[in-house]
């Protein structure tokens, strides 16, 4: 882990997962809370404390490069990597634009997480014309890419956040854990198993058939990759991905700096960090 030279940073509504990465691969990540309520100081300290568990030192690291759905977070981030780190910070959509054609209606609404997503499942798969990316977070999102263009997709309620709804509406139901061992739901006999077969059986549906239905959208068979926590449960339950791969975002993450940033291939204007404390941001 020693060797690593870039600091990662995957931002969602709910965690933070932190990399670190070589030129080659991720070669570890931790997971945080996406708390905007911590200050830069605790955030930078917890940073340089997951640098000494992975045997990091500071001056091994060139650069930082994240993605963010979360707009509170980043001036949290960006002030801590400016005092504790030290080094560049760049982040995706805002200072590197991400080398796929964006089709959505308006490009500037899609989140950087399934821009960063799509881009690292071309890049790890080019061989294939047709791919769609399964990304299990705060929300479950469908990503269709075609040759080198990202197509769309589909947004749904991520599993934790459907059981965090009904657990909340239904005042008589209880939290449940989603560990299932069964290959195929039952007709359960309590309240606790019903609600875990239904969200693991659920959600297991939900992705073979929607990627089915995306599938006949396009104009070939897609690849089908999983990624997120989720997806680990539902591969043990069907045959519906190609792939499983956890760390998509963070290997797209390291991709684009090789690429878009160290490869200088992009317009300069794209390949400049932003000030830590830029005048137009919060």
């Amino acid at each position: 882990m020693g060797n690593a030279r870039l600091l990662l940073f995957d931002i969602g509504n709910t965690a933070v997962k932190v990399g670190l990465a070589d030129v080659d691969r991720v070669s570890t990540s931790y997971t945080l809370r996406a708390d905007i309520g911590q200050t830069a100081d605790s955030l930078g300290l917890t940073l340089t404390t997951l640098l000494a568990h992975a045997r990091v030192h500071l001056d091994g690291i060139d650069a930082c490069i994240a993605s963010s759905v979360v707009p509170a977070f980043d001036p949290l981030l960006r002030e801590a990597v400016e005092r504790y780190v030290g080094r560049p910070l760049y982040r995706v959509s805002r200072d590197v634009v991400v080398p796929l054609e964006n089709r959505y209606d308006r490009p500037e609404e899609v989140g950087a997480d399934r821009l960063v997503g799509a881009y690292a499942a071309r890049r790890l798969f080019p061989e294939r014309r047709c791919i769609v990316v399964v990304d299990f977070g705060t929300a479950v999102t469908f990503d269709c890419v075609q040759d080198d263009a990202y197509m769309g997709g589909l947004i749904f309620p991520g599993p934790a956040t459907a059981l965090a709804a009904l657990s909340r509406e239904a005042a008589k139901l209880p939290r449940v854990d989603l560990d299932v061992e069964s290959p195929e739901p039952d007709p359960c006999r309590n309240t606790v198993t019903s609600i875990r077969h239904g969200l693991v059986f659920g959600f297991t549906c939900l992705v073979e058939g929607l990627t089915g239905r995306l599938g006949r959208r396009m104009p070939e068979r897609p690849l089908i990759i999983g990624t997120g926590g989720f997806a680990g449960i539902v591969g043990r339950m069907s045959d519906v991905f190609d792939h499983q791969i956890p760390c998509l975002l963070l290997e797209g993450l390291r991709m684009l700096h090789n690429e878009v940033v160290a490869g200088g291939d992009r317009p300069d204007a794209n390949l400049q960090p932003h000030p830590s404390r830029a005048k137009d941001e919060p």
